[in-house]
Formats: C-alpha cells, structure tokens, sequence
C-alpha cells in the first residue's frame, strides 16, 4: 500500500536529487546513479527514482545554459528513439472488420476488442486501448511521455496503424487526423474545429508533423486511396504485400494478387510516396527456396523494389485458422533457425538504399 507520507518522501528525494544534479553537472550515468542510490538510502526509499522522475524536478533556472542540454543528454532514456531527431508517434485505429474478410494467419479483430492482425498485445496497440482507440489522447499522451525522459519533440513522425486506413468511412478518417494534429498543437496552440486549420497552425507549432505514415493493402492504394492520403499529410505508406506469389495469396485468403501490389507501388512512388512492404515468409504453401526467391525478386524486379521493409515470419497464434490447420498437422511453421538461415540467406538480394525497419512483430 502507498501512502501519502511515502509519496511525500520519494517526492523530497527526487528534489534533493534534482537539486545535487543541478548544483554539480555528472559527467556521466554512473555519477547519477551514485547520487541517487545516495539520497535514496538517506531517505530510505523502497526503489531509486527513474531518471524521468527526476528529469521533472530539474529547475532550468538553477542549471547554467549550457549545462542543462548536457543534463537532459545524460538523463534522457531510450536515446535512439530520437536518434534521427525526429520522434516516432504510433497511433492506433478503433477495431474495425478488415474489407475482405479476415487472412488465414490473421489474428485480432473486431469480436477480439483489438483492430485485425494485431493481438492487443503489442505496445502501441495496448496505448490504443488504454485511451479507448482516441487519436488525441494517444498523441497527446505519447509525445508527453517522450517529452517526460528527456526526449526532443519538436519534429514528430506519426504513423496510423491499426488496419486499412483507407477503407474506414470519410468521416472517421477525418475526425482521427484532425485527433493527430490537434493533439500536436495543443502543446503551444489551441485546438481546432476542422482538419485543415489544424493542418495550417502545425506548420508554425511547437510540436511539428514531419510525416505521416499509412498501412493499407494493396487493393486500398488505389488513385482515389492515394489522393485522400496526400490530402491527409501522408509521406509514407506500408503495404501489407506478404507475399507475391499468386496461389499463396489465394490460399491464405488475401483477397488480392501481386497485380494490385505491382499497380498499387507505381501509382504511390508516381505520387512522391515512400513505400514500405510488409512481407511474411513461411506462409501455407511457401517454402525455403520460394521465399529466398521472392526477395530476391523484390529487389530485381523494376515492378516492386520498395524504399524499406517491414519483415514478419509467420506465426501460428491461438484464435486464427492457421492455428486449426496447424493442429490438423496441415501446416509446420519455419523453426527459429530456419528464419535465421533464410533471413541471412536474403539479405544478399538487399541493395544498399533499403531499410530493414524490422523483423518479427513487437
């Protein structure tokens, strides 16, 4: 049980750790950390403060100017969420049934509370939750949290996850973005009634979208997909290609061919979009030697050649149809080792100018 004398006392450590940082820079974490463990003890606290504690107790006017950067350098957690200087927004859309139906390794969905393929699990997905799928609170509270433990937030990248964007209703798309871009002006502005005012003051905020990234199928990026992404501030769009191998797509019930991801790619890079592939080795009716040909097909072909990937081995999860054809011994998953083998194997097919953003989900 915490009391209010044991918020009061952690809360007078923080203080005095605050103020001993500010009265003698550290030059390093281990210094901090010595100091903490220091007051800690003085005050007999059941845990050493986190850095974001006491980043909050820092009096910038008892810092000198050119120290209190270094300060926050020295405390800011996760450094390489900004390391590009520009920090990294996921938002989440509200559970909504997938046009097509739903994939055989599918997971997620409307009757499990979670938007489709994800589990709920995942972090971005569970901050969803947490602010009931509302685009402002999910910003808003994400680049807060950021700003918190030591984060620089003037440059924000936003990407809108949680499904086919494009196939939600006009209304919904408009309301969630204008949700984004309030949330961003809301540390230095107020807050607006419609999408493009709030679009105009972004360009003068404190807290400015640099880009905005889409998941959609292939099928939703169509010229009319494509437009209303650019009305929307979209620089970037995932597809969720996983394959483009016609009969496995057909097998795990995509509701597409490769002739929509081919025609989607040429009208996004058409429209000065960077596209990212979502591509799922080891799918029904796959194999070793067919996926190590579908990257290097990826990369030799003029037709796809995407700007990064997003790669995720297929995973048999509880609730889907792969889980029951799984069961039926109709469908054997690559081992750990076997996507180590074809990963590394692949990697030869990357050119120098693609990004692998990530392998296997959070």
């Amino acid at each position: 049980m915490v009391t209010d004398e044991c918020t009061e006392t952690y809360t007078k450590a923080c203080i005095e750790i605050a103020e001993a940082i500010a009265g003698r820079i550290p030059e390093n974490k281990e210094e901090v950390a010595r100091i903490k463990k220091r007051i800690s003890k003085k005050y007999r606290l059941p845990r050493i403060p986190g850095d974001a504690d006491i980043l909050q107790y820092l009096i910038k006017d008892e810092v000198e100017n050119g120290d209190i950067k270094k300060l926050k350098k020295i405390l800011r957690l996760k450094p390489v969420r900004t390391i590009s200087g520009i920090a990294v927004v996921s938002v989440m859309t509200s559970p909504s049934p997938c046009p097509h139906g739903k994939c055989v390794p599918c997971p997620g969905g409307v009757e499990k509370g979670t938007p489709q393929s994800y589990t709920g699990l995942e972090p971005a997905a569970q901050r969803g939750l947490q602010y009931n799928f509302d685009a402002y609170k999910q910003v808003r509270a994400r680049v807060s949290e950021l700003k918190s433990i030591g984060h620089a937030v003037d440059k924000v990248e936003i990407i809108v996850m949680g499904g086919t964007f494009p196939a939600r209703e006009r209304d919904y798309k408009e309301k969630f973005m204008l949700g984004i871009f309030n949330a961003l002006n809301s540390f230095s502005d107020s807050i607006s009634e419609d999408l493009k005012t709030a679009k105009k003051k972004n360009e003068k905020a404190k807290v400015r979208c640099t880009g905005i990234t889409f998941e959609t199928r292939p099928d939703y990026a169509r010229k009319e997909n494509v437009i209303e992404m650019l009305e929307f501030g979209g620089t970037k769009v995932e597809l969720g290609v996983q394959s483009i191998y016609d009969d496995i797509l057909l097998k795990i019930k995509r509701g597409h061919g490769v002739k929509e991801t081919v025609e989607a790619t040429e009208i996004l890079k058409d429209s000065a979009f960077k596209v990212g592939y979502h591509m799922m080795p080891g799918l029904p009716g796959s194999d070793m030697k067919r996926d190590k040909e579908m990257f290097r097909e990826i990369f030799s072909n003029e037709k796809f050649k995407p700007d990064y990937l997003k790669i995720y081995p297929t995973l048999v999860v509880e609730g889907t149809e792969l889980y029951e054809m799984w069961k039926k011994a109709e469908y054997t998953p690559y081992t750990t080792g076997e996507v180590v083998e074809l990963i590394a194997r692949a990697k030869r097919y990357f050119p120098e100018w693609v990004r692998v953003q990530r392998i296997q989900r959070d």
